[in-house]
């Protein structure tokens, strides 16, 4: 599932191509929306909201507003393009095609799309925008220590607590703090994780590459994500991966068990 850097980077590409352009041509290639049409509708704002991507449609004379709600999930992708240009992926997993008199965008294999008339309404379960313009570090933190219990590899994952973490900066957000991603909340200074988590991600907003260990190269760029039975780049003991999170949200996680052993307060 992509991180919230993943999102507002894809937002920021569709703005520059859609932001104030009158659609032409509209298609949705999921059944409940396959009827609808917003070509001659113009595009009012493209934003993101964590992992949430949302294109504003402008109201018209006859038609409220509305705005194009998708979440990428575990394979969508955005592409753009000029018109006329070959796609890039196989025409049987778009979900969207939206054209303009230049551009031409195609989300493909997106988890959700769907129509909404009141977007902010809808996303107001999330918690604080990592990203967002208000951006509220109090807010978070409040919502994560209302869960003592709850193991912070937990916590930082989800979406209703703060939102824009995803797995991977979750690995490494743990292991700069040198926290045990099952410790409880209760046992973790919940205000430093809040503020790493957002420093990481507005670092990494504008990259074209995610890095947390402040080496660019390729093989250098993170400090436990994907890297099981690899050694520790601080103390080399090998990277240990699980399984953390409740039943039916289960995921992979990686930590170092010597620089983040499970008592510690983090």
């Amino acid at each position: 599932m992509p991180e919230g850097d993943t999102v507002y980077q894809a937002a920021g590409r569709l703005r520059r191509a859609l932001d104030g352009e009158v659609l032409r041509y509209s298609q949705f290639r999921v059944p409940a929306l396959a009827t609808k049409d917003l070509s001659g509708r113009t595009i009012a704002a493209v934003r993101s909201r964590g992992k949430h991507l949302l294109i504003d449609i402008a109201a018209t004379a006859t038609q409220p507003a509305v705005s194009i709600h998708t979440h990428l999930k575990m394979e969508g992708e955005w592409h753009i393009h000029r018109l006329g240009a070959r796609w890039r992926k196989t025409a049987h997993k778009a979900r969207i095609v939206l054209r303009t008199s230049t551009y031409e965008a195609v989300g493909f294999e997106l988890g959700i799309v769907e129509l909404l008339t009141d977007p902010d309404a809808t996303l107001a379960y999330l918690g604080p925008d990592l990203l967002g313009d208000d951006w509220d570090p109090v807010e978070a933190t409040d919502r994560i220590t209302a869960h003592p219990d709850t193991p912070i590899g937990e916590a930082l994952l989800d979406q209703r607590l703060m939102t824009g973490v995803g797995n991977e900066y979750r690995s490494e957000i743990c292991f700069l703090r040198g926290v045990h991603p099952a410790t409880p909340v209760a046992d973790v200074q919940v205000a430093p994780m809040v503020d790493l988590s957002r420093r990481l991600l507005w670092a990494n907003k504008d990259r074209t590459v995610r890095v947390t260990t402040g080496n660019t190269s390729t093989n250098a760029r993170l400090w436990v994500y994907g890297r099981d039975r690899k050694p520790c780049r601080r103390c080399r003991t090998p990277i240990v991966r699980t399984m953390l999170g409740p039943p039916d949200q289960v995921r992979s996680i990686y930590f170092c068990p010597t620089c983040q052993p499970i008592s510690q307060t983090g």
